[in-house]
């Protein structure tokens, strides 16, 4: 039987975009290189050598200093070292996001306890870039368009790793949650989900009160 690694490792080892862009826009794929296929290995089988059921936690897209480089979501190169106990000869710049999300996973526990009950992602697994700028799906019509297959089908396959249809999370309230709510009505993913702040807009707009969102956090979590 296989194990949520083995499945995990397998989906984005063979990620792809076969939808046209709009002018000027590219694609984050860390998947091509060699190192972050042995760090998803390291990851995966690290955390995820089991077949439990996990919440997924649903992002926007990768950026280009977290999981663009890492292939791990919202984990930047130093997370991945420090927090996750994953060598990589990535450059160690901090990412927001990044940053935010392994406070929150300290506060619950440890990159163990989190990763046994919780799994993160993002509604398009493959990052986007525009005039050395990442790029949100949502933020070209011509683009979210284009990603809707790739998406749809990236969501259902995720849910065959041994993810949990009764609660999911978005992280964003506003359109990331507007377009996963629309998405789920159609595609009939998940019971509920719940909405949380994301972490970038946290750490941009309300970093003075970070401790309150990540009890924010924690009490959705450990709700779960």
């Amino acid at each position: 039987m296989k194990t949520f690694a083995d499945k995990a490792v397998n989906f984005y080892s063979n990620l792809q975009i076969n939808s046209s862009l709009p002018a000027g826009a590219g694609i984050l794929n860390p998947y091509e290189n060699q190192e972050v296929q042995s760090i998803l290995a390291s990851f995966f089988y690290r955390f995820y050598n089991d077949s439990h059921d996990r919440v997924i936690l649903l992002g926007i897209n990768p950026g280009r200093f977290g999981a663009g480089i890492t292939g791990i979501t919202f984990t930047d190169p130093i997370q991945l070292e420090e927090e996750c106990q994953i060598p990589n000869s990535f450059e160690k710049r901090a990412e927001l996001s990044s940053r935010f999300i392994y406070d929150v996973i300290s506060s619950y526990g440890g990159a163990q306890a989190f990763f046994q009950r919780f799994f993160l992602s993002a509604i398009s697994p493959l990052g986007f870039v525009k005039d050395g700028k990442n790029l949100n799906y949502y933020d070209d019509r011509v683009l979210e368009n284009s990603l809707k297959g790739f998406i749809e089908s990236t969501l259902m396959k995720q849910l065959e790793l041994g993810i949990r249809r009764d609660k999911a999370i978005c992280l964003g309230e506003g359109k990331n949650m507007k377009y996963l709510e629309k998405l789920n009505g159609e595609l009939n993913l998940f019971e509920e989900i719940i909405p949380l702040p994301h972490p970038r807009w946290v750490m941009q707009y309300r970093f003075k009160r970070k401790k309150e969102f990540i009890q924010k956090y924690l009490s959705v979590l450990l709700k779960l």
